[in-house]
């Protein structure tokens, strides 16, 4: 019976919105992960195309780009992968699944804000039906019945994509600690991404997951080093490909995102 309220339920949503799982556009040929957190660039660009079109990209951070590029390579190297991979040994890859699952719950709120900013209004519905779907019969998003019974699917949207969709330029390109690949748009965006993430070091007057900076530490060295050990492949694979690996990661993220905005 619950599966049939459900059923309900997102009739009765999309049906106020003009909206329809069906209706939806069919995706294109997947060229990314269907996993897109930001918090792990290169993992994330690693299932990304490498035959990009040609573009200038502004680099006037060159020497430091490359030189943090290094650094979280070997940061990469020598404490995520080590520890991704002691992750991995204890814990299946089906529980692995599930905590991405759940990280990708909370930030229902980032994705809601920007798609009703974009007035994506369709996808805005099908968020929603999603997150009270894995919510619930998700087990807190554990799980993602909301894509297996109902084929309701994810719409990632964050600050930057509304800024680029507007037609804010993306600016210098610019590498961060641990994050790796970004720009100065990126950037500007994270901080009011962060104010609709429940995964925070501060006390607010809304529910958070986290309230203090050993919490949000915890937090997210956990969503990292899960991302990894699910992503690592991957991204090695593109490690060894990659003849320089700086202006390959810098050039892929600049078109993956200018991919993202366009859709």
């Amino acid at each position: 019976m619950r599966f049939v309220y459900l059923a309900l339920f997102l009739s009765m949503t999309f049906a106020f919105t003009g909206c329809s799982s069906k209706a939806v556009e069919e995706p294109k040929e997947a060229v990314v992960h269907e996993d897109k957190s930001r918090d792990d660039s290169n993992g994330e660009l690693a299932g990304f195309t490498d035959e990009f079109e040609a573009k200038e990209i502004y680099d006037p951070f060159s020497g430091y780009n490359r030189a943090m590029t290094s650094f979280n390579d070997g940061a990469y190297e020598y404490v995520l992968k080590p520890a991704a991979n002691g992750y991995k040994a204890v814990l299946h890859v089906e529980v692995r699944e599930s905590v991405r699952n759940f990280f990708n719950n909370l930030y229902f709120p980032m994705r809601l804000a920007n798609n009703l900013l974009q007035g994506k209004f369709c996808n805005a519905s099908e968020e929603t039906s999603r997150f009270v779907v894995n919510s619930t019969v998700g087990v807190l998003g554990l799980f993602d019945p909301a894509k297996s019974y109902f084929e309701l699917e994810a719409h990632e949207e964050d600050f930057g994509q509304t800024l680029g969709f507007y037609g804010a330029p993306s600016g210098p390109h610019i590498v961060l600690p641990l994050l790796g690949p970004s720009n100065l748009r990126d950037v500007v965006s994270l901080y009011p991404d962060a104010l609709l993430s429940p995964i925070d070091y501060t006390e607010r007057s809304y529910w958070t997951l986290t309230d203090t900076s050993a919490e949000y530490l915890g937090a997210k060295s956990l969503e990292k080093i899960n991302y990894v050990s699910l992503n690592m492949d991957r991204y090695e694979r593109m490690r060894k490909d990659a003849v320089d690996l700086y202006p390959y990661l810098r050039n892929v993220y600049e078109q993956y995102r200018d991919k993202q905005i366009e859709e």
